[in-house]
């Protein structure tokens, strides 16, 4: 089968279910497993460099907010109907994150032999690890895709067992800097799951901007900052929007030496199997408690 994936989620899926040898097509930024995606086309591009603007811009960029506005991004329509794929995947969750399912439905219907589209849009970590199964009956390994279901299943319920009898920090967890955007959708149950208390967002919320007096009127304990689509070395560069905010000194999660700067776009930001590790990497970060494999310097790190 031939399989064209238009977000980084999918492609996370697809390999889960070891079908990434079946990819034709794929996001500029579908980036795991590396070695499977590597040679796999790429048929999406952006429409400008966030590399080269800051986190305030970017959102201006997009419609002035995060998650709000157009797609950052353009199909190659000539390109996708070359690779002649059985199979589309693709989301209709948020226009700013991936290309939406609209646009990819008015790109398919010019092919002359149309794919199969497949939207994904979880909201819930239970969505997201339907998400297998919905992806792996369409693509005829439902059974594996079950039991790879049942397995991240039972790795979130050993993060529960390990951290439920501990002390439950309040957590603020951040997915947007300029202007702050609390973290939605399945985080605020990846924090529940390691053993924390959920600041500022309700588990499968599509929130909004929000005020830094919200965040200090919050008083968390630990605060995780996990901005959409960074990798910690580019959430590193834009400290200063955190660190010169008035009171900051004075926050419960900065007096305590609990601000992490994590790993979005691989655990957080993208609702793929890897959001299972994130619950293991914030059971490290509140508990100090190893869920799996250690936690590393490049999937969480204090802010000093």
């Amino acid at each position: 089968m031939r399989i064209v994936s238009l977000l980084p989620a999918a492609t996370d899926i697809v390999a889960e279910l070891g079908l990434a040898g079946d990819l034709v097509g794929r996001t500029h930024e579908c980036d795991w497993p590396p070695e499977a995606v590597a040679g796999v086309p790429v048929v999406t591009a952006a429409e400008f460099s966030a590399e080269t603007l800051s986190s305030r811009e970017i959102s201006e960029a997009v419609g002035g907010a995060a998650h709000s506005g157009s797609s950052l991004y353009t199909l190659d329509t000539e390109a996708l109907a070359a690779l002649a794929p059985d199979v589309v995947l693709t989301q209709d969750l948020c226009d700013v994150c991936a290309v939406s399912y609209r646009g990819v439905s008015r790109a398919v219907r010019v092919l002359d032999a149309g794919p199969r589209v497949l939207s994904l849009e979880p909201r819930t970590l239970d969505d997201v690890l339907d998400c297998l199964v919905t992806v792996g009956e369409l693509l005829g390994v439902r059974e594996r895709a079950e039991r790879r279901r049942e397995e991240l299943r039972a790795r979130l319920a050993r993060v529960r067992r390990l951290t439920a009898e501990r002390a439950r920090p309040r957590v603020v967890a951040v997915e947007w800097l300029d202007p702050l955007w609390p973290a939605g959708h399945w985080v605020p149950e990846q924090i529940d799951c390691a053993g924390g208390e959920p600041l500022l967002a309700a588990p499968g919320e599509h929130t909004k901007a929000m005020t830094w007096d919200e965040v200090v009127a919050a008083r968390p304990d630990v605060l995780l900052v996990l901005p959409c689509g960074f990798p910690p070395e580019r959430t590193l560069r834009e400290r200063d929007l955190l660190t010169s905010l008035p009171g900051w000194a004075g926050l419960p999660a900065v007096r305590a030496g609990a601000v992490w700067v994590l790993d979005g776009p691989a655990y957080f930001n993208r609702p793929g199997p890897r959001v299972v590790r994130g619950a293991e990497v914030l059971a490290h970060v509140l508990h100090s408690v190893r869920a799996g494999e250690p936690v590393t310097a490049a999937e969480a790190r204090r802010l000093d």
